[in-house]
């Protein structure tokens, strides 16, 4: 989605929020849609969709996770499901395909097999072609159009954690950790930036992380490259702060979380701004 002004150096993205199955993929799957949904980040989009209100635009997914997941190497595929051999090209070594979470996954996030049956390359081809490649050619173009135009960009990929996610790495006596913030170690975003997104979380009261357990995935990697000016910042917001687990429903909790979220945007934009370039943003 666009903003009405496009002001600020920032571009955020939500790829693993999409909800629109298919009817094929579901005669495919031995898995009832409520299982396939277990591996979405449930309404991250809505969450931080306030980006667009303050002159940020957002890249959301529609295709589900399950169908195909955006946040991997264009061919991180799993020998495994298909019928043939897949081309030398492909991935099948990562750790990420040896657990059934490749660009097309083989199982829901709760370890439960997806398909009936092998699948046909051609029908991997198919979706990476036709969703895969358009969905990174836009990010892309957006952040290089920020680049261009302010000399830097901030790149926010917008993610959800299960409450479990957090359990063996947050420190003894603090209980659940909130919020996750991946910079791959700090080679993916500036740490003064990191720095700020942090302390305005925890000025709200969450409790916050950095890299443990997740350091930023496939897009965090590709788009971080501060010393070219582009940052790339993965965010985990922890889903028992908004919704329920189980019913996949939304809480009490969503409609202030979401403020907080937009709190922290509307902090975020305009310091960026100046920090980036004394260059106005302007929309073309």
């Amino acid at each position: 989605m666009a903003p009405a002004g496009w002001t600020a150096p920032a571009v955020f993205n939500s790829p693993h929020s999409g909800r629109q199955f298919p009817e094929e993929f579901l005669r495919q799957s031995r898995l009832p849609l409520m299982t396939l949904r277990k591996s979405e980040d449930c309404f991250v989009d809505e969450l931080f969709l306030s980006c667009v209100d303050h002159g940020a635009p957002m890249l959301r997914a529609l295709a589900p996770r399950s169908f195909i997941d955006l946040n991997r190497e264009p061919y991180e595929l799993d020998p495994r499901m298909f019928s043939g051999e897949l081309p030398g090209y492909a991935n099948t070594g990562s750790p990420r395909v040896a657990g059934g979470l490749g660009t097309i996954p083989r199982i829901v996030s709760e370890g439960e097999d997806i398909y009936r049956g092998r699948l046909d390359f051609a029908e991997a081809r198919k979706r990476i072609e036709q969703i895969y490649i358009p969905y990174h050619r836009t990010l892309s173009a957006l952040t290089n159009s920020v680049l261009a135009k302010a000399g830097e960009v901030l790149l926010v990929d917008c993610h959800s954690m299960p409450a479990s996610a957090t359990a063996h790495v947050a420190p003894p006596g603090t209980g659940m950790v909130d919020v996750v913030l991946g910079d791959r170690f700090g080679s993916s975003c500036a740490e003064d930036i990191s720095a700020f997104v942090e302390e305005r979380l925890q000025r709200h009261g969450l409790k916050v992380l950095r890299n443990k357990p997740y350091a930023g995935g496939f897009i965090t990697q590709n788009h971080g490259a501060p010393h070219r000016g582009q940052h790339a910042l993965q965010i985990e917001i922890n889903r028992s702060l908004y919704m329920n687990e189980t019913t996949l429903e939304k809480t009490a909790g969503f409609i202030p979380l979401r403020n907080l979220l937009e709190d922290v945007v509307k902090a975020l934009l305009p310091w960026l701004e100046e920090r980036f370039s004394p260059r106005q943003l302007a929309a073309e």
